[in-house]
C-alpha cells in the first residue's frame, strides 16, 4: 500500500454537492447585501456621502453579477429558493429593535454599516477561495478573480470609514 501523495491534485467538484452550495450560499448573500447596501444609500439622500454610498451600492451589484458569471462559467445552477430566504431575512432584518418604532434611529446606519462591512469581508473569503479553486479549474479567470479580491479590500476600508463616521455621529447625538 503506497502511501498518499500530498502534491496529487484534488478534483474540483462544481455541482451543488461542494463547491454549488457553496457559491448560491454566497449567491444569496450576496442579494441581501445589494439589499441593504441600497438601503443604506436610500437613508442617506443628503450625506456628505451619499455619493460614497451609492457607488459602493453599485459595486455590491457587479459583485453579485460577476458571482453569477462564475456560477454559469462553472454550470452551477442557482438555488433560487436560497436568494428568495435571503430577501426575506433582509427584510425581517430591518425589524430590528432600535429604541424607534415609527422612525429610523441614528443607530441603524451604524449596526447597517457593521453588517454590511462583515458580508463584504466574507465575500472576500470568496474571491480569494476562487482564486485558490482557479489554480486547478481552468474554467474561472484568475485576472477577475484577483481584480474581485482587490475591489472587496477597497469596500472594507470604505465601510470600515462610514463605519466610523456612524458611531461618531452617534455619539455626537446624545
Amino acid at each position: 500500500m503506497s502511501e498518499p501523495n500530498p502534491q496529487t491534485e484534488i478534483a474540483v467538484d462544481t455541482e451543488p454537492p461542494l463547491l454549488g452550495v457553496y457559491l448560491n450560499d454566497h449567491f444569496a448573500g450576496a442579494m441581501a447585501g445589494r439589499e441593504l447596501m441600497r438601503r443604506i444609500a436610500g437613508a442617506h439622500p443628503t450625506s456628505p456621502h451619499a455619493a460614497t454610498m451609492r457607488r459602493l451600492a453599485d459595486e455590491v451589484e457587479a459583485d453579485r453579477r460577476a458571482l453569477r458569471r462564475v456560477m454559469d462559467d462553472l454550470g452551477v445552477s442557482v438555488q433560487r429558493y436560497k436568494v428568495v430566504l435571503a430577501w426575506v431575512g433582509e427584510r425581517v432584518g430591518r425589524a430590528k429593535s432600535n429604541g424607534y418604532l415609527a422612525r429610523r434611529s441614528p443607530l441603524s446606519s451604524l449596526v447597517e454599516l457593521e453588517a454590511m462591512r462583515l458580508g463584504v469581508e466574507g465575500k472576500w473569503a470568496l474571491w480569494t477561495t476562487l482564486q485558490r479553486v482557479a489554480e486547478r479549474e481552468p474554467r474561472l479567470d484568475r485576472a477577475e478573480l484577483d481584480r474581485l479580491a482587490t475591489g472587496a479590500r477597497a469596500q472594507t476600508a470604505t465601510l470600515d470609514e462610514l463605519r466610523l463616521q456612524a458611531a461618531e455621529d452617534l455619539v455626537q447625538a446624545r
